[in-house]
């Protein structure tokens, strides 16, 4: 992140070459890499699987995933056989040793055809059971030992509790070094993520304000439509409060409330979202239904479709209590956030797919104006836009037009796609980009994994221990279960409903669309 130089020649091993995981992301975002050439003139793409298949399969194979998930659209001859001469298939049952001699064989051989030492990234797009044995087995294999060159990625869940979070670092750890490993989490490659940082600290507006003086309360909402689809055997071991929370809704949360870093170097970085997670209030267990929500989704409709339940869901228990839905309260107590609470939300099968932050600043001390002046009165709000739009929305009040004074809501407007009128790159791209460049700044360290695992071990505990009664206790294509509203309710307040669902309902206060340019 932040260099404007192509890697070093690399050799991309992904163990799972031939899964859904490298189909549908990591092979159409190399591949958008390597026409926007930011790929090494020098550079391989070894996929292994346990079925025996031709190169030439392979690559077709991989290339009706570009056709159908590249941001660049469907390939032509000419460039995806450009791409496909750098891709290799190698057949490999990960559970015989003899595999990883012979790609240590393969490797070395590479290097000696380039006459160059290559960067060797070994992505574990793989079950999580397995990443421990195939870590083992590069250890053995010496395929670690170029402590500068040789990378491992790790895709998430990064552990299935703290207990097994540690087990799993102390494995990578005796193998590998902390810099050599890559803890991927793809929510921190989106752009509007990534302007988190950029908003808070290449500006002097807000900083000063954000603070426990001026802003009322944080709320973070990672909705989806979806329901499991085909990861039923992961999900039904997993849930959202695990599969969600954990992750992407806490690495949020840390951009948003994180000190200002010395310099932005990787270690500074992650050092500052540890800190927050550190400092996040422990829940003890008797309190646990103060701040955490559960629910899972019934049948119901999603857009005018009907939609099965969770428990209908393929290779999902028919009476299972695993969550689909979680919402919490979370506190950061240092000087900065004392007292503000964190309102995250996530779930399947909601009414649309958005991700969002939404920081509510307080009310005015004192109202000026007289009550007839005031048409909807509403605190000012500033909304990071995640998905389906990238962009930054800031409410306030203004003057209505007329001749007497009347205050009306507005909202100022930053859309990516009208400012800078450029195609933005996928999460993934600029992830495996960083990878290969070595740069760990937007991936987890083991401690901040661990201290993400400890602010949710108490909600885990209890919600494993006691079963949910009401389950489904929420129908598809609604906000979740209603126990939700009391986590928000207790305190005075409400879920804010999504800015860009709001726009639509309220053009007078929100415009969706921009005029293009003449």
């Amino acid at each position: 992140m932040g260099t404007d130089h192509r890697p070093a020649p690399t050799v991309f091993v992904i163990f799972g070459g031939a899964g859904d995981l490298s189909w549908r992301k990591l092979i159409p975002a190399l591949y958008n890499l390597y026409l926007d050439k930011w790929l090494p003139e020098k550079f391989l793409i070894i996929g292994t699987g346990h079925r025996h298949t031709s190169e030439k399969q392979f690559r077709q194979h991989l290339r009706e995933g570009a056709d159908k998930f590249s941001r660049r659209g469907k390939t032509t001859d000419e460039t995806w056989q450009g791409f496909a001469a750098h891709l290799s298939f190698m057949a490999a049952d990960l559970d015989k040793p003899g595999v990883f001699k012979d790609l240590a064989k393969k490797l070395a051989d590479q290097d000696k055809a380039w006459a160059a030492k290559s960067n060797r990234i070994f992505y574990l797009g793989l079950p999580p059971r397995m990443i421990d044995p195939v870590a083992r087995e590069l250890g053995k294999a010496r395929l670690n030992q170029d402590r500068k060159r040789s990378r491992i990625v790790v895709e998430k869940p990064f552990g299935h509790d703290l207990v097994s979070a540690q087990a799993l670092n102390h494995t990578l750890g005796t193998i590998f070094q902390e810099s050599q490993i890559f803890r991927i989490d793809h929510y921190l490659g989106k752009e509007t993520v990534q302007n988190i940082l950029a908003f808070r600290f290449a500006n002097t507006l807000f900083e000063p304000i954000w603070n426990r003086h001026y802003i009322d309360h944080v709320q973070i909402t990672v909705a989806e439509t979806d329901g499991v689809g085909s990861r039923g055997n992961y999900y039904d071991h997993a849930g959202a409060l695990r599969d969600m929370v954990q992750n992407h809704l806490l690495t949020i949360m840390c951009l948003v409330a994180m000190e200002p870093p010395n310099s932005f170097n990787d270690n500074e970085m992650r050092n500052k979202k540890v800190d927050v997670l550190r400092a996040v209030r422990p829940i003890l267990p008797e309190a646990v239904h103060n701040h955490a929500v559960r629910g899972q989704y019934g049948a119901g409709s999603i857009d005018g479709q009907k939609v099965q339940g969770y428990r209908g869901e393929t290779n999902v228990a028919p009476d299972s209590t695993i969550d689909t839905y979680a919402a919490l309260k979370l506190y950061v107590d240092n000087w900065r956030w004392e007292g503000v609470p964190f309102y995250l939300r996530t779930g399947k099968r909601l009414p649309a797919k958005i991700s969002e932050v939404s920081i509510q600043f307080r009310e005015v001390p004192h109202q000026s104006f007289p009550a007839g002046a005031v048409m909807d009165w509403r605190p000012n709000r500033l909304i990071i836009a995640i998905q389906p739009e990238e962009g930054i929305f800031l409410r306030f009040e203004a003057k209505y037009p007329g001749l007497t004074m009347r205050l009306a809501p507005v909202m100022m407007q930053f859309f990516y796609r009208e400012a800078f009128k450029i195609a933005v790159p996928e999460a993934y791209e600029t992830l495996l980009l960083d990878v290969m460049l070595g740069d760990a700044t937007l991936f987890m360290r083991a401690d901040q994994a661990e201290a993400a695992w400890k602010v949710i071990a108490p909600i885990l505990e209890v919600w494993d221990t006691i079963k949910p009664t009401d389950f489904p206790n929420y129908q598809a294509g609604t906000w979740g279960p209603e126990t939700a509203e009391t986590i928000v309710a207790q305190d005075g307040r409400t879920w804010t409903m999504p800015t860009i669902l709001r726009c639509q309902e309220d053009a007078a206060i929100c415009r969706v669309v921009a005029e293009p340019e003449p």
